[in-house]
Parts: structure tokens; C-alpha cells; sequence
């Protein structure tokens, strides 16, 4: 499942482990979740501030206006919003919200104290209000159960169990597993039960000692490639957000897993980050890793030189070589919010959230806080930015179906059996909550 960067001939592959103990994954089969992609028709248009690239990408993916994307991507904050409030005004009816196949927006009330003033309230803001049995409290238990049954059994049964996530949509706890057929406690559906083994998968660079001599001096944006440089160990994967640290200094945001040394982020050794020079050849050095974090959370902050630093003065995220969107703010995920993500390797791709606020078993390490969506990402498109209208969403960060060259064949696959791409990102906002003073340029 590891959305690997593009790697240099003297790095090795990345070996799959097993975490012993309860792993919490989400499940990376649309069909467990509500909300897919829309299925109205739409021709492609125009829409201020959306390039022609994200606008091809909107309307072949979504199959939906960019007018449409765009209040669709609206409204899921604004529901974000309200489910911030609901669950602590009415924590024991609350039991989520979503956006449906449709773009209406959804809350699903559970019986109880508070129930009458819960559907008031979100029926007053505009909501469809879904009366359901349980409550999102009531869901987190029955997944704590599961996870404390988890830790009980034995290893040829837990090793199978990826995990579990809330299915708000469904009203219920799903889980993912490699194989069928495994005995599961009586709380959880049958028809939750997910059978889906992800793929790992790289590719090479060219060694860090084929530095180019040429360079580029336009603008660097989100999507954009770049090689990251430790001694002879290469990858290349795709910027992110361009910002700003507590300190004024110019920095992007990409993933953890794009440093190739780790442990030398933010010391005098750090590993660094190059120019790719046509998409191929290691190029100028355009910065060093401040701070890589890889493990619960997945994402990097790279310091860009002084003297280069212009040109990551912008708030772009585009196919690269194209005209970028730009990006007014940070979102939320949501589940059923219209998301597109850029890369360097298959530039713009979008779908629609499917899980938020779950950890997923990626190699031997647990990502955290994560969402997900039905998008293929390739190696190299690691790092890069996921939007959702204009707003940043989050880091790409491990795809399903990373050992396929191109994404016509997953995503033919999935239209014939259901069992589509699926990309998980880190969310933008954790990464400035665990930063303080780190911002995403908006202008």
C-alpha cells in the first residue's frame, strides 16, 4: 500500500511488516462507504480560478461542473463546521455527517437526550437530517471493542485483521482483512467485512551523483517533482504546500517518506532536496529537511535556500508545467467531499473522501488522522497537494495501487468490479496543529 517515491539505484525497497498488536486500518474499498463519486453528467466548462487541467480532471473523475465541485467542496466545510459544535452540544446523538451521491449534505442523529434539538438544529442550518440506531460514541465503543478483541487472538488471526474504522455512513464498523472467512466478533457486519490485499511498489532514479548542470528558474509549485539527496540514495516524489515556519523562513510541506535519511532532518547533515531537471536528472539544490516525521504522522517540512526562495513565493498547485489553482485556505476532511490531488508522476486526479480520522497500517508503521479517497496516485506523485475546491486538504501519502505503471488499468478494474484506487493522505491541518506558527501561503 506504500506510495513510494521514486527511488535512486542504491536504495533498497522498503520491506512489509506485520504490527502485532491491534493495527486500526480503514478500509480501501469504495464500496464500504456511502458517498462515491457523483454520477450526474456534465460537460467540461470553465470556472474562475480552476485551470483547464483541474477542470478536465473534475469532469472525467466527479463527472460534475467545476461550479458544482466547487459548492460541493463549500459545503462539506460547512458541515465540518457544524459537526465540530454538534458533537459537543449533543455527544450522546450525534453520529455524524457526510455529504451524499447527490452533494446534499447529511447528519444522522441517533435516539436520546437532546435528539429533538440535534435534528433542529441541523435542519434550521439546511442539513438532511438521517434518523440512524447508533450514536458516534456508541460507534467509537464498539470499535474499542474491537480492538481489545484484537489484541486477545492469536497471531494467525490477528496478522490477517488490518483493522477497523467507523463507516458513519453505514452507521456501523468496518473491517478490512486479507483473506475471507475469518472469525469475527458477532457486533460486526458481515456486509462490513472488506477482503483486499494492497500492493507495495518503486521505482528508480538516477544516482545522486548525476547531478545536471541546467536549471530552471520559473516558479516551483505543488505537483512540481523534486529529488530528495542523501549520499547516494535518491527519490523523487512532488512538493506540496509552499508556507511559511514561526520564523518567517519559506518552506513546503510534503511527506515524511520523500527524506531518504530521516534522522538527519534539521541538523547540519540533512538530507537535500534538488531541481529535477526535465522530470529525470538531479538538478540545483533547493533546500535541506527541517523536520521529517514518519510513523503515525507522515510528512516533511522542507527549508528552502535564501537564494531561491522566490521562487516558492506563491500559493500554486497545479499539474506541472501548467497554470496552477491557488489556494485560499486549509480545510477539513469530510466524508463525501469532491477532493483532487496533483502530482509530478499523473498530475491531477480527483475523487471523493470515503473515511476520515483513521489510522491505517502502511508498511510496518500506523498513519494516524488520515482520510482517504477513491483517486490513484502512482510513485513520484508521493508528497504532493491535496485540495478540495480552493482549500488545502492534505499530503498524498501511500496509494492501492502503486505497482501499476499507468492508472487506466486500476481504474478499469475498479469500474468493472468495484474495487477501486484508493489514495490516503496526511491531513494539512494536524501537520500545522503539530506546528506552531506554520502556515500555508494563501497568497
Amino acid at each position: 500500500m506504500l506510495l513510494l517515491p521514486r527511488r535512486g539505484q542504491f536504495r533498497s525497497a522498503v520491506r512489509r511488516t506485520r504490527v502485532k498488536k491491534s493495527v486500526i486500518a480503514a478500509s480501501v474499498a469504495i464500496l464500504l462507504f456511502g458517498p462515491t463519486a457523483a454520477v450526474a453528467n456534465a460537460e467540461p466548462a470553465e470556472a474562475p480560478g480552476l485551470p483547464a487541467e483541474l477542470v478536465a480532471a473534475v469532469t472525467r473523475d466527479l463527472k460534475i461542473s467545476p461550479d458544482e465541485y466547487l459548492r460541493r467542496a463549500d459545503l462539506a466545510q460547512q458541515i465540518a463546521a457544524f459537526a465540530t459544535t454538534a458533537q459537543r452540544q449533543y455527544p450522546q446523538v450525534f453520529a455524524g455527517s457526510w455529504l451524499d451521491d447527490s452533494g446534499k449534505a447529511v447528519v444522522a442523529v441517533a435516539q436520546g437526550p437532546g435528539a429533538d434539538e440535534a435534528r433542529k438544529s441541523a435542519q434550521t442550518a439546511g442539513f438532511e437530517v438521517r434518523n440512524v440506531a447508533k450514536s458516534e460514541a456508541t460507534l467509537r465503543g464498539e470499535k474499542t471493542a474491537f480492538e481489545r478483541w484484537l489484541d486477545g487472538q492469536p497471531e494467525a488471526i490477528s496478522n490477517l485483521v488490518r483493522g477497523a474504522v467507523i463507516d458513519t455512513v453505514n452507521n456501523s464498523i468496518a473491517v478490512r482483512v486479507d483473506q475471507a472467512g475469518l472469525p469475527l466478533p458477532g457486533f460486526i457486519d458481515p456486509a462490513r467485512i472488506i477482503v483486499m490485499a494492497p500492493p507495495i511498489a518503486g521505482e528508480a532514479l538516477p544516482a545522486a551523483d548525476e547531478i545536471a548542470s541546467a536549471a530552471d528558474r520559473g516558479s516551483l509549485i505543488g505537483g512540481d517533482g523534486f529529488a530528495s539527496v542523501a549520499g547516494r540514495s535518491s527519490l523523487r516524489c512532488s512538493f506540496g504546500f509552499n508556507g511559511t515556519d514561526r520564523s518567517g523562513n519559506v518552506v513546503n510541506i510534503t511527506a515524511g517518506h520523500c527524506n531518504p535519511d530521516l534522522p538527519s532532518a534539521g541538523t547540519d547533515r540533512a538530507a537535500a532536496v534538488h531541481e529535477l531537471v526535465n522530470g529525470e536528472r538531479i538538478g540545483a539544490q533547493l533546500g535541506v529537511f527541517q523536520k521529517s516525521v514518519l510513523g503515525s504522522q507522515d510528512y516533511s517540512i522542507v527549508r528552502i535556500n535564501d537564494q531561491v526562495k522566490d521562487r516558492f513565493t506563491n500559493n500554486g498547485v497545479r499539474v506541472p508545467g501548467a497554470a496552477p489553482i491557488l489556494i485560499e485556505g486549509v480545510g477539513t476532511p469530510v466524508v463525501g467531499a469532491p477532493v483532487c490531488k496533483s502530482g509530478t508522476r499523473t498530475g491531477f486526479s480527483c475523487g471523493v473522501i470515503n473515511a476520515v480520522d483513521q489510522t491505517v497500517l502502511v508498511g510496518d508503521r500506523e498513519l494516524t488522522q488520515s482520510f482517504s479517497a477513491n483517486i490513484c496516485a502512482l510513485p513520484g506523485d508521493s508528497g504532493g497537494a491535496v485540495v478540495t475546491g480552493r482549500l488545502a486538504l492534505g499530503i498524498s501519502s501511500a496509494s492501492s495501487v502503486a505497482d501499476y505503471p499507468i492508472c487506466a488499468i486500476p481504474n478499469l478494474i475498479g469500474a468493472l468490479t468495484g474495487d477501486v484506487p484508493q489514495l490516503f493522505a496526511q491531513p494539512v491541518s494536524v501537520v500545522l496543529s503539530d506546528n506552531p506558527g506554520l502556515r500555508v501561503r494563501t497568497e
